[in-house]
Parts: structure tokens; C-alpha cells; sequence
């Protein structure tokens, strides 16, 4: 299923992996290199209204995001926002952080923000030829 948030963020050109329950999509406006979104297929617009079987899936899909991302921009550590007051279902911003820039998807990008919040009015919008390449190499590094 994929609801009206996933819509917004670039499906199906953006997605970066499919499970049962979740979705990785990479995120069309990068805030630091390697910037994801984690989207729950489900209807929820609360977190605590998920089905159980998301919650048990959550954990093995953060650890895989985790180690891909490690291997994609080597971040120094990793922030998970979950906002959700324009886009109402849930999920989260995955978001590397590290001192300085990493290349990825053509483009350097630097972590703004570093080492406090994510700089969220500093994001590079990627073209679609960008999102493809970042959709590509992310592909390639999974466990």
C-alpha cells in the first residue's frame, strides 16, 4: 500500500527498498548526503497506531539502513526526525551526520548543521538523474 506521504517523497523513483511493512525512500531534498526517509505503508498518522508486525520489521530495516549508509557517506552519527505536521503518515527523516561534506549522488553536500540539529533550510534538491545515481549506489551497498 502506499499512502499520500510516500506519494509526496518520490515514489516509486525514490525508493530505495520495499519491505512488509516499511519503505526506504531516498529523500529528493538532502539536507546531509545519503538523507533518507523511513515511511510506514500504513494509513497511521500516529506512530503508536502501526500494526505490531512494523514495530518487530522497524529494527532489522534501521539496522540495514544503518549499515548501508556507513558504507555510502561513512556519517559519524545518525538522526532520526520524526515530524510529520505536513506530511501526515507516519515516518521518519534519516539523516547522516558528520564533520564536513561527503560526495554522493554526484554532488558534494555538506552537513550544515554539524555537530548540532540538521540544518533542514540547507537541503540540495536533486534532479531526477541525481536521484536515480543516489537510488543506484544505495542499492548496490546493501548488506
Amino acid at each position: 500500500m502506499i499512502n499520500a506521504t510516500i506519494a509526496r517523497f518520490g515514489f516509486p523513483a525514490t525508493l530505495v527498498r520495499d519491505y512488509e511493512h516499511w519503505v526506504v525512500l531516498l529523500r529528493p531534498a538532502q539536507v546531509t548526503a545519503g538523507s533518507l526517509v523511513l515511511a510506514a505503508k500504513s494509513e497511521a498518522t500516529a506512530y503508536g497506531a502501526l500494526p505490531h508486525g512494523a514495530f518487530i520489521e522497524q529494527g532489522s530495516v534501521i539496522a540495514e539502513v544503518e549499515a548501508t549508509l556507513r558504507r555510502a557517506v561513512d556519517f559519524e552519527r545518525i538522526n532520526y526526525l520524526m515530524l510529520m505536521m505536513v506530511d501526515p503518515h507516519v515516518h521518519f527523516h534519516v539523516f547522516p551526520r558528520y564533520s564536513g561534506s561527503r560526495s554522493f549522488a554526484g554532488l558534494d553536500i555538506a552537513d550544515k548543521g554539524w555537530p548540532g540539529a540538521p540544518d533542514l533550510k540547507s537541503a540540495v534538491t536533486l534532479d531526477d538523474a541525481a536521484i536515480a545515481g543516489g537510488v543506484e549506489a544505495l542499492a548496490s551497498m546493501r548488506a
